[in-house]
This record gives structure tokens, sequence and C-alpha cells, in this order.
């Protein structure tokens, strides 16, 4: 009999799944060596203990109701639950156990449990992956639905931007259509501030990116009229800054961050009831292993923007989408236009950066990962005034398949003491090129009717090389754009068309070419 039970007992102790008996309380009775090592306990350590000792606390409360009730009522349960070892570990136990009711004595459970933590961790993190490429795939399709509608509406809004440019130029300083001029102005450039909005969601920062440090963001913002507005309006809520000395500096579009800076504390603000506390930090950051966070951030060297806020926080269910185009708790068209956190996003996106976010009932943190960079700032660059991109008779050719954009440029060149002619296209650009040599082209890249800005330009500098030009869109920056730079086209200058922005431009490549 002893033979015959120590047989039993090292057969009992050689499986590899998970083998014990419980009383109908749930109290271990038996278990082999393959549950006590998993556990790291001992196999005294874990007779007499119930299974609830063993769990996760807010599983505990269902163990009567999901485990013993359904084993007494059918004679059996499986299923997978979630078990503490002993040096805090979590693993996933895939289990079945069974009622048995011997003839000789008392009834008791008897089951067996397989390991299956890493099965589970793998789904769980395919359903993450997937969740990921879902998101990426929304943000893409809204990018260019965004995209295509800031192209039209920067159309529309040249008019609205430019004349009045034009026309207070005209005007004596006293006039009394100055002031609604202006604000007509005025209100233009907010619109185009909306599209601005709209093109960096399209996944296309159109503004190039230098060495930029983020303290002197920071600054800016916090000098801006539009941090002086947020100020008055939520007098209650306490600033903390603290920028890290010794912050390194990064490539990216000082703009776009700063835009997304002023977007991050604007929400900041509001979702404090009351008085509360806004913080706004930089630092230094070395991971040398991932960091698992909102977004996976990759390791290696960081700066980073950190946004908080002693708000009432971001629920669960909000949280995967707060960055998507559009959603808004807000109110639209009075506190916000759901674009805000898209901005965010994207910005970051194009910086190749991070996001990551932590968010209770006692507030959220946003802290925005930037790969930093050793390079130097570059030298600060000298104001300009209008005096300073007059030009002198020299003969530029606007190439717009717009006839208002086309009205506009020549217009605004004519005034700065430019001599503007017109065409329609590529097509025409390169005949017009062929007979009558030009200074300049202002070459708009997107003609869906026939020949294309980069391909127009690759045909006038076989005819001129040379050519100087400068390329517009009321896209954002693409690949076309930048290959017709790697032709030698100059600055990529966005649409409306300002007085300043074409000015600018033009002057600057004129004197290229002289130099």
């Amino acid at each position: 009999m002893l033979k015959s039970e120590k047989g039993f007992r090292d057969l009992f102790d050689s499986i590899s799944d998970l083998i014990y008996t419980q009383d109908l309380d749930g109290r271990f009775i038996s278990v082999n060596q393959a549950l006590s090592t998993l556990f790291g306990y001992e196999r005294d350590e874990v007779i007499g203990r119930r299974t609830t000792d063993f769990m996760r606390p807010e599983m505990r409360p269902f163990f009567e109701s999901d485990y013993l009730e359904p084993i007494k009522a059918k004679g059996y349960q499986e299923g997978v639950t979630v078990y503490f070892t002993k040096s805090g570990e979590e693993r996933y136990i895939e289990y079945r156990s069974s009622l048995v009711e011997p003839n000789d004595g008392d009834p008791y459970l008897s089951g067996s449990g397989r390991d299956v933590t890493e099965r589970v961790l793998a789904k769980r993190e395919i359903k993450r992956l997937q969740n990921q490429i879902l998101h990426s795939q929304k943000m893409e399709a809204l990018g260019l639905m965004a995209g295509g509608v800031a192209h039209d509406l920067n159309n529309i809004l040249s008019g609205i931007v430019s004349y009045p440019e034009l026309l207070l130029m005209d005007l004596p300083s006293n006039s009394p259509l100055r002031r609604p001029i202006e604000t007509i102005k005025e209100a233009g450039m907010r619109a185009a501030d909306v599209v601005s909005d709209l093109l960096t969601i399209a996944r296309g920062v159109a503004t190039g990116k230098e060495v930029v440090n983020l303290n002197a963001i920071v600054t800016d913002y916090l000098r801006s009229l539009e941090y002086q507005k947020l100020e008055k309006t939520h007098a209650f809520v306490n600033l903390k800054v603290d920028l890290a000395p010794d912050l390194l500096n990064m490539s990216g579009s000082h703009i776009h961050i700063e835009k997304s800076l002023m977007n991050l504390v604007i929400n900041a603000c509001e979702a404090i009831k009351g008085s509360g506390t806004v913080g706004i930090s930089t630092a230094n950051r070395y991971l040398d292993e991932p960091l698992r966070g909102y977004e996976d951030v990759r390791r290696g060297e960081y700066v980073v923007l950190t946004v908080s806020d002693t708000g009432s926080g971001i629920s669960s269910q909000d949280l995967h989408r707060i960055f998507e185009p559009f959603y808004t708790k807000k109110v639209m068209g009075r506190s916000g236009t759901g674009l805000g956190l898209a901005v965010v996003w994207n910005t970051v996106q194009d910086h190749a950066g991070y996001i990551n976010i932590a968010s209770n009932d006692r507030g959220t943190v946003f802290e925005l990962y930037f790969p930093m960079t050793r390079e130097k700032l570059p030298a600060e660059a000298k104001q300009t005034g209008l005096t300073d991109y007059i030009g002198h008779g020299e003969m530029i050719l606007v190439v717009d398949d717009e006839e208002r954009q086309r009205e506009i440029a020549c217009g605004i060149l004519n005034k700065l003491g430019y001599r503007a002619e017109a065409v329609s296209g590529g097509e025409e650009a390169v005949q017009y090129v062929k007979q009558h040599p030009v200074d300049l082209v202002v070459l708009d890249m997107v003609m869906p009717r026939g020949m294309g800005g980069r391909e127009a330009y690759e045909e006038i500098i076989k005819i001129r090389p040379g050519q100087k030009a400068i390329i517009a869109s009321g896209y954002a920056k693409t690949e076309e754009v930048e290959a017709a730079q790697d032709l030698g086209a100059g600055r990529y200058i966005k649409k409306p068309y300002t007085l300043e922005k074409i000015g600018i431009a033009v002057k600057s490549e004129l004197q290229k070419k002289e130099g």
C-alpha cells in the first residue's frame, strides 16, 4: 500500500499541469509540485488556504458566484482566472474543476489547470497593435479629407486675406474704412489658422523644421496674446512653470509645437472647475528601455514637454478617442473646434515623437517626447519691414490654375514694385518661358488639369537652366514639393498669399540669384 501510495505521489508530482483538490469552500486539500512551484510557495503553505488568497482583490467577491455555485449546480466549472505568485507576479491559469461525490466520504472538488499567461498576453498585445493600426488608419483617412478641405478653403480665403492688404496700402491713415477692412483681414487670418490646423491634421507640417529649443517655445507662448487672454478668462487657475536649465535642442517647427502647447494649456485650464493648478515643464530624458504607456516610446534620447492639470481627469471611454478630429466635449463653435488635440497628435507624429498620458480623478498629465539633437540653434534672424522686400522692376511669372489666385499674387507683386504676369497652367508656363526670360517663377504645385508644378519646373529648367522659382500651395508640404526643391526651386509658401509672405520669399530667392 505504501509503495502504491508513493507511486501515486510521484506520478501526481511529475505531471506538468497543475493538479489540485479542494473542499466545497475552495480550500486546497492537495496540490501537486507544479502548482506549488508556479505559485512560489512550499506545498504546506498552500494546503488549507482558500483560492481567493491567491487571487486579485477585485476578483475575490466573484469567487462564490462564478466558481463554487456553478460547480455545485452543474458538477463542473471551467475558465481562466488570474493568480498572484508569492513574488507578486500575475499568472493567468486556465482551469477545469469538477465536483466529486464519493460513497464513503465528503464531497470535494478535483481540478487541473495550465499556465496560459504567455498566450493571454500575446493575444492582448495583438489586440493592442490592431487597435493602434485601426487608429492610425482612421487618422490617415481623416487627414486626407482635411487636406482636401483645407486646399479649397485656402483658395476661398485668399481674397479675404489678401485684398484687404492691398486696399490698406492705398488708404490714408485717417480713412474711416481702415478699421472695418482691418477687421475683415483679421477674421480671414483667424480662419486661415483653422485651415492651418486642418493641414497639420493632414499629416504635413507646412513650414520647414529647424533646430529649436522647447524652453524658448514655452517662453514665447507665455508672452503671447493668446496666453494673456487665457489668463483673464481663467483667473483662478495657478500656473507653475519648471523649465530645465540645461535643456537640449530638437529639430522641429516652432509654430506647430507652440500651437500644440497652446492647445494643451487651454484644455488643461478648461478641465479645472473653480481653482486649480496647470503645470508646464521641460526635461531631458534618456530611455534605456522602451516606455510602455499611452504610446510605446522607443528607447533613446528625448526632450520632453509636460503639461499637467488638477482637473477632473479624462474618462477611460474618452481617452482612446481624444485625438480624433472633431471629437470634443466642448460646445462646438463656442469653446472649441474639436481640432486642438488632433493638431497635437499629428504634430508629434510629424516630429517622430511620442505621447504619454496619465489621467485619473485628480488630474491629467500629457508628456510629449521629441527626439533631441546636439546641433546648435541658428543665428537669430533680423526683423524685416516692408522696405526690405520691395522690388525693382524684376519680371515675375505667376503660374496658378485659379484665376483669383493669379489676380491676388500679381496684385501684391505689382504693389511691391515687381512686374508680374500670370498664366493658368504648367504648359502655358513652359511656352511663356521659351519666349520671355523671367527673373523668377511663382509656381502653384497642385494644378489638377494638365501639367503639375513639379513637372512644369522640370521642363522650365531644360529651357532655362538654373531658373529661380518659389513654390506655393494650399496643401501641406508634399514629396512633390521636395522633388521640385531638389531640382533647384526655392522656398515653399502656403496659401493664402499675404504681402509679407510672398514678398519675403520672392526677395530672398532673387537675392540668391544676385549672389
